[in-house]
């Protein structure tokens, strides 16, 4: 394993869509493995594939709360509750920005696994809102896009 560079919001790479992974093998086993050591790291809640300048969709996220680190293989959102939260976001790859985004307080997502089986999940509240922004940056959208206000990194609501 290996703590990869994280792009910053400048990299076109972050602004491109990405292509499904096709090929469940040790190739992307060592990715998703460097991508959860660079994670951890970093001390962030989730990383894509694209943050490290690899242009697949593959997400991993950690919420910290006993689950342990989500990967989500060609994840797609299969639904979204109407009900919204209003969180405070930051990004890896922007460092220093955050404001306040409008997310689903629950969605529905499948994804497949490391090996390549599909799978189906529901996630409400953090775990939601990290797969919403981490999903965004495998079509090339950075939270920056999606905030209704920006706010200094010292405040907190």
């Amino acid at each position: 394993m290996a703590v990869r560079n994280i792009l910053n919001k400048r990299d076109e790479t972050l602004h491109k869509v990405c292509k499904p992974v096709i090929s469940f093998n040790e190739r992307l086993h060592t990715l998703l493995d460097d991508m959860k050591e660079t994670l951890a790291k970093a001390q962030g809640v989730g990383l894509a594939a694209p943050q490290v300048g690899v242009l697949r969709r593959v997400v991993i996220i950690d919420t910290y709360d006993g689950t342990g680190v989500h990967e989500l293989i060609n994840p797609e959102i299969t639904w979204r509750s109407e009900e919204t939260q209003r969180v405070q976001e930051g990004c890896l790859s922007c460092p220093g920005e955050w404001g306040y985004t409008i997310r689903p307080q629950k969605v529905k997502f499948r994804a497949q696994t490391r090996d390549g089986d599909w799978y189906e999940e529901e996630a409400e509240g953090l775990y939601a809102q990290a797969v919403c922004h981490e999903l965004d940056h495998l079509d090339g959208i950075l939270f920056l896009e999606k905030v209704v206000e920006f706010i200094d990194p010292e405040e907190e609501e």
